[in-house]
């Protein structure tokens, strides 16, 4: 199950189960929320310190080729980027997806781009690989 423990997501049970529905959403709501409010310290309390995210987008503003960035360190600094590059920056949730151990966010920015990022979790319910794909 997750709960909210001062700002952050975590699983309470270690067990590698599918989450269920309120879960994934409360996890998107959350997430979606920091973002809005653009608190860096709230968006990366869904991040495990081994993190890796492939997005076209992170390709462009790291000048990443492969769109990789790796560890929590890297994509701290990867999303400031973004926060500071794009100031109106606004995530409405769309649709949410969620499986074993892993969960499927769907969202239109301020632009109209919709995304979808597949995001991995680990056992505390925290991210530790994300995929990110765009459209129009």
């Amino acid at each position: 199950m997750l709960e909210l423990l001062g700002g952050t997501t975590r699983l309470t049970s270690r067990r590698e189960t599918m989450l269920t529905k309120d879960e994934a959403y409360q996890f998107a709501e959350h997430w979606v929320a920091a973002w809005n409010a653009h608190d860096l310290d709230r968006i990366m309390s869904h991040y495990e310190a081994e993190v890796e995210l492939i997005s076209p987008v992170a390709a462009q503003l790291v000048n990443a080729p492969e769109g990789a960035v790796a560890g929590k360190i890297n994509l701290r600094a990867y999303f400031q980027k973004g926060l500071t590059a794009f100031p109106d920056l606004h995530f409405e949730l769309r649709d949410v997806m969620w499986g074993v151990k892993s969960i499927v966010l769907y969202y239109a920015n301020q632009r109209g781009t919709h995304t979808g990022e597949y995001m991995e979790l680990s056992p505390r319910g925290k991210v530790v690989r994300v995929v990110a794909n765009y459209s129009g």
